[in-house]
């Protein structure tokens, strides 16, 4: 078959054609492939599913779940938006399956999870993960956000919503550690849901997942976790934090009568004061960082012209000003949250039930986490980590035409966008990597029977 068009820019005659040979727009996928086969990913997800497929014509659902994510590495915001690998058969004959899944394969295997299914299947799997991870000091962050819901829902409820009043939404608890910043726990919760409900066991989940051979060097949270019972869980266990804290009329008289300031520059002071709040069980430290502000007239904490303050609990022992930059260092955060939902589309895979919608959700950070690990072997660790949208285009997207040599799959990537010469040396990375492995049954001695 072939048609004739005249090309836009010059007006002169072009042809097109068909081929039947398999082309794939992702060839530069090969990257996270090899990572996810030398990790062992579909043998750890095979290993730790709560239910099999009984039927022969069925994808095994290890094979699903890994489709899931290649699809939203390459930018499926939505479940019809997997159907775009389902035609390339040069990405999955790079794979080794016979075929990706339609979208409501996707989606049912998804629904296949209740409360008990995600409890077993997705901590298990993220203690894998992280056994996988060099020994490290790590900090761990904690913070909400707002997934927008249009429909009914299970959970979506109006609640805290800056973008949308009374709009329905989930809003999910998540925790952080760094660096390089990986996805430690997370909680799908309904929308109306506070930071501190449920945070000192959503934080004893979470420490049951950090590795024996990590070191956790300090807790950071917002003002949303200002909470005693979560404060002494911390203090219990040995934790070191730093808690933003909430307005209260009886820290805004202690600020006030402060008078010792530490000027940091023109614009910021420092201080701190002890003090016990009327229903805690304790005096704590706190720190307060006071701004000058540009327009005395914006909204402040307290009412002292020209004045804004900001306000911190902690149990560390470090100066005032160390734990200001400690804290502030969090910022690197905040725009996860954007990448979670703009890039991989946090929010946009959600289904009518609540579990089937958080199994969904926690699939993709763990996308999130192999993304993080697969860009710190990229770079040095001193460079700015990326956005998962520009290490799509500068890795993942690449013209690749699949051929064979023999027996063997030959994928021949397009030097147009690098080829392989751009993603050799990140290969050469993952094919030297070492990861632990099962223990094995400790050997015996074999002995003839008399």
């Amino acid at each position: 078959m072939q048609h004739d068009i005249r090309r836009i820019g010059d007006g002169r005659q072009a042809v097109l054609r068909e081929t039947t040979r398999a082309v794939t727009p992702f060839g530069g996928l090969v990257v996270l492939v090899e990572l996810l086969r030398q990790m062992g990913v579909v043998a750890a997800v095979r290993e730790r599913l709560p239910f099999q497929y009984h039927s022969n014509n069925a994808s095994e659902p290890e094979q699903v779940l890994l489709a899931f994510w290649l699809a939203v590495v390459a930018g499926a915001r939505r479940f019809a938006h997997l159907q775009m690998l389902r035609a390339d058969r040069a990405l999955q004959s790079l794979c080794g399956v016979r075929s990706f899944p339609t979208d409501d394969t996707v989606r049912n295997f998804f629904r296949r999870f209740g409360a008990a299914q995600v409890a077993t299947f997705f901590p298990a799997l993220w203690r894998w993960f992280f056994a996988q991870q060099p020994a490290r000091s790590c900090l761990v962050d904690l913070d909400s956000t707002v997934l927008q819901r249009f429909g009914r829902q299970e959970g979506a409820v109006p609640g805290y919503n800056p973008t949308r009043p009374n709009g329905r939404s989930h809003r999910p608890l998540l925790a952080f550690v760094t660096d390089p910043v990986l996805v430690l726990h997370a909680w799908l919760r309904a929308g109306n849901a506070t930071d501190n409900r449920g945070a000192a066991e959503f934080m004893t989940e979470a420490l049951q997942i950090v590795p024996p051979t990590w070191t956790i060097a300090g807790v950071r949270a917002d003002g949303g976790f200002f909470d005693q019972k979560f404060l002494e869980f911390l203090e219990q266990r040995g934790l070191p934090y730093v808690v933003v804290v909430r307005r209260h009329a009886s820290l805004q008289g202690q600020v006030h009568a402060l008078h010792d300031w530490q000027e940091l520059d023109a614009h910021t002071a420092i201080s701190e004061f002890t003090f016990q709040m009327p229903a805690w069980t304790c005096a704590r430290r706190f720190v307060v960082v006071r701004f000058r502000l540009p327009d005395p007239q914006e909204r402040r904490l307290l009412d002292v012209p020209g004045y804004d303050f900001r306000l911190f609990v902690t149990n560390r022992t470090e100066s005032a000003k160390w734990l200001w930059h400690h804290y502030d260092q969090r910022a690197a955060i905040e725009p996860r949250f954007s990448e979670l939902k703009e890039d991989l589309g946090a929010d946009g895979f959600c289904l009518k039930q609540f579990f089937p919608t958080e199994a969904a959700f926690l699939s993709v950070l763990f996308a999130f986490n192999f993304l993080s690990v697969l860009q710190a072997l990229r770079a040095p660790a001193d460079l700015v980590q990326h956005r998962p949208a520009t290490l799509r285009q500068s890795l993942f997207v690449c013209g690749a035409i699949a051929g064979r040599c023999g027996h063997k799959v030959v994928l021949f990537l397009s030097t147009a966008w690098g080829g392989l010469a751009a993603r050799k040396p990140l290969l050469d990375k993952i094919a030297a990597l070492q990861f632990p492995t099962s223990p094995k049954l400790p050997p015996t001695t074999a002995n003839a029977p008399p």
